[in-house]
C-alpha cells in the first residue's frame, strides 16, 4: 500500500431505504450512488444497516411481535454473492465511485451487521461484519470475526470502518489505526428518534464524541454517517402515541478532520447526500504530534495481534450429493 497525501471528496447519505423491502431498497442505493458521483464523489458512505432497514423493533416490541417482523427481515436480509448485490456492484463501476454500503446480510440461517465495500471496478471487495452486536441487538444478528479487521485501499486512500458501538471497542479502533488508515466510515443508525433505547437521548453525545476520539488517537479523517427514521419506519413500527414512540427524523452525518472538529455543521433529520473535500496532506501534521500506532506507541510494553481465523460452526466441509461431509482435519 503507498499513503496518499491528495485531495479527495467524499459523500455521506443521511437516509432511510424503503422498509424491509430490498428490491425497492437497491433500486434506492443505486440512485444514491449515481446522485454522489455526480456531486463528484470518489468515495459514498451509507448508514448502518441501510438495506433493509435497522431493526428498530428490538427497544420497543416483545418477541410476540417482533418475530413477524424478524421474519420479514431474514426474507429481504441481502446475500453475497447475489442479483441484487450485483445491481449494487454495477452502479458502483457504472459511478466510477467506492461504495460502503451497510447491510443487513444473510448466510445460512443467520443475518449479521455488515458493511460491505464496493469497489469501482463492480466487484465486492470486502465486508465487515459488526464483531460483537450490542445488547438487544443480539437478538437478531451474529457476530463476525477476525477476518473483519482490516483497511480497503482504494488507491487515493487506506480506508477502513467501523459500526456504530464497535467504536468503543479500543483494540478495534487501534487496529485499523496500526494499518494507516487515513479515512475512516462510522456508520451508526438514528437511535436518537427511536426513543425506545434507553440510551437514545446520549447518542449524539456518543457517537459524535466517539467519532471525535477516533480522529484524534488514528490521526484519520472520519466521515460519521447515521440513518434516519421514515414515516413509513414509524407506521409499520405500529406503536402509540408516547415517549417511547420514533418520531420522523433523527441521526447526524457529516464529517470531522483529525483534530476531531467538524469540517463543517453536521446535517440532521431530511433526507440528503452530504459532500466534503478532505485534504490527505494535514494528516502528516497530526501524526508529528503523536502517532498512536507508530512513535508514540510502546511495543515493548504492550503487545496486541488480531486472530484471523473463521469462527464458524464447520469450519472445513464439502458438499457432496446434497449432503454435508465433514474432511478429516475437522
Amino acid at each position: 500500500m503507498t499513503t496518499s497525501f491528495e485531495s479527495v471528496r467524499v459523500a455521506a447519505v443521511h437516509a432511510a431505504a424503503p422498509f424491509l423491502n430490498l428490491d425497492a431498497g437497491v433500486q434506492r442505493t443505486v440512485e444514491f450512488i449515481h446522485e454522489a458521483a455526480s456531486g463528484g464523489a470518489r468515495l459514498v458512505a451509507f448508514p448502518e444497516t441501510f438495506l433493509p432497514g435497522y431493526p428498530h423493533w428490538i427497544w420497543s416490541h416483545t418477541s410476540k411481535y417482533a418475530a413477524p417482523l424478524f421474519a420479514e427481515l431474514y426474507r429481504n436480509a441481502i446475500e453475497f454473492p447475489s442479483p441484487q448485490a450485483d445491481k449494487i456492484a454495477a452502479a458502483a463501476r457504472d459511478a466510477g465511485v467506492w461504495v460502503c454500503l451497510g447491510v443487513n446480510e444473510r448466510e445460512g440461517g443467520t443475518l449479521y451487521n455488515t458493511m460491505a465495500w464496493f469497489s469501482p471496478e463492480g466487484r465486492l471487495a470486502a465486508k465487515h461484519r459488526k464483531l460483537h452486536p450490542t445488547n438487544a441487538e443480539r437478538t437478531v444478528w451474529g457476530r463476525g470475526d477476525g477476518r473483519d479487521v482490516f483497511i480497503v485501499d482504494t488507491g487515493f486512500a487506506k480506508v477502513g470502518g467501523l459500526i456504530c458501538f464497535e467504536h468503543s471497542m479500543d483494540l478495534s479502533r487501534h487496529a485499523l489505526a496500526a494499518m494507516g488508515e487515513q479515512i475512516h466510515v462510522a456508520s451508526w443508525p438514528a437511535i436518537n428518534a427511536t426513543h425506545g433505547d434507553p440510551n437514545a437521548g446520549d447518542f449524539d453525545h456518543y457517537s459524535t464524541t466517539l467519532a471525535a476520539a477516533h480522529a484524534i488517537c488514528a490521526q484519520t479523517y472520519v466521515i460519521l454517517v447515521q440513518g434516519r427514521i421514515s414515516e413509513e419506519i414509524v407506521e409499520r413500527l405500529g406503536m402509540k402515541p408516547g415517549p417511547d414512540a420514533p418520531t420522523v427524523g433523527g441521526g447526524i452525518s457529516g464529517f470531522m478532520g483529525p483534530n476531531g472538529k467538524w469540517l463543517a455543521e453536521p446535517h440532521r433529520d431530511t433526507e440528503a447526500v452530504i459532500y466534503a473535500d478532505l485534504d490527505l496532506s494535514i494528516i502528516p501534521f497530526a501524526k508529528f504530534f503523536a502517532d498512536g500506532a507508530g512513535h508514540y506507541s510502546r511495543p515493548d510494553i504492550f503487545t496486541f495481534d488480531v486472530n484471523r481465523a473463521p469462527q464458524t460452526a464447520l469450519p472445513h466441509s464439502t458438499v457432496v450429493e446434497g449432503t454435508v461431509r465433514a474432511t478429516a482435519d475437522t
